[in-house]
């Protein structure tokens, strides 16, 4: 994984995009074909390239925010109205996850694609199930501060550098009227962004075992840094971090807040600055680490392959299907989408180039200073899905983080 993550050194990312939903029609022929998707803002520029690349054929593309996404995938498998290809997730996640959707078979086997004997190990272990790929993952993301340049330096402050500056920045940042983060949690599956960052620090930090011992049994939320870095979360809400009325705020929203300067900026995926500067195309936006501790040397950063494509095990048109993944695996398939989403190439050759304001998270991931998204390798997507909902009702006053933690190791044990 080591070798893997520093040839990303010279990787990179994105030019601007913009968000929203895109479809055509179709005669349902063997030149159709249909996409579901969570890529909003990218997806479109892949297709686009995809049918220049095939004359004649036609795509039926929907594109959905991710909460909406994952209540409907499951079902529109089972009852067989699902599209030919669809946005996977790597591991066990969530309810689009890899190991949840090809368990029951939902998803064609991809292991004999040219791609998927290249993939680095790191990555095979969450794109596939049994032993067999299933997911096209074609980027690597990371989570992070993301700040809005302009507007930070009209504010007079500097983005924080240790946990003691980011609370003191907090809340001279409130102070000014420019909150310093938006956070759109209306979208429950925003609620665990913030949270990642600060776990990737406060419990990786001092044990990159961590997952290992809680796959065995030594471990538990509630009995690790897992409590820390809740208690951090909370303690920046308190500080002012956020703008108000966070619940109230949609995802889409809370791109706006910090695109046009009402926030110093938002944190968030580094997906997050193509579709900011969608809405800002003169805007110059960097990431940064978010600080978890006062002592910097610590910092960890989340890091780790990104949703993927995967491919109907009962598609309508199957040969179509595996020609759009291997477009999206392909150098140029992947440079569009990695330029385009702002993620880092799966596979090396794919001449992606680097947004500037991504240096701090290739730094990282080139000095593996980074820990995948905590939920790829959950036993279950009933994890994630306790966690993302507790923590709505801890910003409502309605449950506490012992209490969230409590349950996350109740469904933990529980196994797949």
């Amino acid at each position: 994984m080591k070798r893997f993550l520093a040839a990303f050194a010279a990787a990179t990312l994105l030019t601007a995009c913009s968000s929203g939903t895109g479809s055509s029609s179709g005669s349902g022929d063997d030149q159709t074909l249909t996409i579901a998707s969570v890529d909003q803002g990218s997806i479109e520029k892949v297709v686009d390239a995809f049918k220049a690349a095939n004359p004649g054929v036609t795509v039926n593309l929907s594109t959905s925010g991710a909460d909406q996404y994952q209540q409907q995938i499951r079902t529109q498998l089972s009852s067989g109205t699902a599209p030919d290809v669809m946005t996977v997730w790597p591991g066990n996640g969530n309810p689009g996850a890899t190991y949840v959707i090809a368990k029951p078979g939902y998803l064609r086997d991809l292991s004999d694609q040219p791609w998927a004997a290249q993939l680095p190990d790191a990555f095979k272990q969450v794109a596939q199930y049994d032993g067999k790929t299933y997911n096209a993952l074609f980027g690597l993301n990371g989570i992070g501060a993301v700040y809005n340049d302009e507007a930070l330096t009209k504010s007079g402050l500097t983005a924080p550098g240790t946990w003691t500056d980011l609370l003191a920045f907090c809340k001279a940042a409130a102070g000014k009227g420019t909150p310093a983060f938006a956070l759109g949690i209306q979208d429950n599956w925003v609620t665990q962004i913030a949270l990642y960052a600060l776990v990737a620090t406060t419990v990786y930090s001092a044990d990159k075992d961590f997952d290992t011992k809680m796959a065995a049994g030594q471990a538990t939320f509630a009995g690790s840094p897992w409590t820390v870095a809740m208690a951090k979360y909370e303690e920046m809400s308190g500080a002012g971090c956020f703008q108000k009325d966070p619940l109230g705020t949609s995802y889409e929203a809370s791109q706006t807040l910090a695109a046009t300067g009402k926030t110093l900026g938002i944190i968030q995926g580094n997906w997050i600055i193509g579709l900011l500067k969608g809405k800002n195309p003169a805007g110059t936006f960097s990431m940064k680490a978010l600080p978890a501790t006062d002592d910097a040397a610590q910092f960890i950063m989340p890091a780790a392959a990104g949703a993927g494509y995967g491919v109907n095990a009962k598609a309508k048109n199957p040969d179509l299907a595996l020609k759009f993944v291997n477009f999206v695996m392909s150098p140029e398939g992947m440079k569009t989408f990695n330029e385009a989403q702002g993620s880092l190439p799966t596979l090396s050759g794919a001449g992606t180039t680097v947004d500037p304001g991504l240096a701090e998270l290739t730094s990282f991931v080139e000095g593996n200073k980074t820990v995948p998204f905590m939920d790829q390798l959950w036993p279950n997507a009933k994890v994630q899905q306790t966690m993302l909902s507790g923590l709505q009702e801890v910003f409502s006053n309605q449950a506490t983080a012992a209490d969230v933690l409590a349950d996350m190791d109740t469904d933990y044990k529980a196994g797949a």
